[in-house]
């Protein structure tokens, strides 16, 4: 019984790492595709 509820804690610990990486990364992703619609959208003004 207690193997298994370590278990579980373990698999959930690295299932929320995983998670944040995933989110980390396409907060990363947003940004940069942010920026390159802005650069875009001020080299049509000059």
């Amino acid at each position: 019984m207690k193997k298994t509820i370590v278990f579980a804690a373990v698999l959930m610990g690295m299932a929320s790492l995983a998670a944040c990486n995933t989110v980390n990364g396409a907060g990363k992703d947003l940004k940069s595709a942010g920026s390159a619609v802005s650069d875009a959208s001020g080299e049509s003004k000059k």
